[in-house]
């Protein structure tokens, strides 16, 4: 299984602590991230493979795993109330989960129901 790890900066200790209390259940689990999500996550001391920063490619790279049904499920820790110059990006990082019926999760519960669905 491969799960894409994205969130924005002020996202980025929820993401962490949604990781750690998940370490257990991420074991065996190709992790996939933007570079700054995925430095994040290799301080926790999980393996990942990182893309490009959101900003400058990362969240379109990760679109295209999507695309090419790469990937099991989608975390992606937006921040509401930011603006963020790459949101078409975004977009279509989010249209394309729709389009490959990939599980997505924008915040902590969401990701929570999706990996206890996925584990079993």
């Amino acid at each position: 299984m491969t799960f894409a790890i994205i969130a924005h900066d002020g996202k980025k200790p929820e993401m962490v602590d949604f990781l750690l209390n998940n370490k257990d259940h991420l074991k065996g689990i190709n992790l996939l991230a933007t570079s700054t999500t995925g430095s994040h996550v290799e301080e926790m001391g999980l393996d990942v493979q990182k893309m490009m920063s959101g900003p400058l490619g990362g969240d379109a790279q990760i679109a295209a795993q999507v695309a090419q049904n790469k990937v099991d499920a989608v975390f992606f820790f937006r921040d509401p109330m930011g603006k963020h110059p790459h949101e078409p990006d975004v977009q279509m990082l989010l249209r394309l989960c729709d389009v490959h019926n990939i599980p997505l999760a924008t915040n902590p519960a969401s990701a929570q129901y999706i990996l206890k669905g996925l584990i079993r």
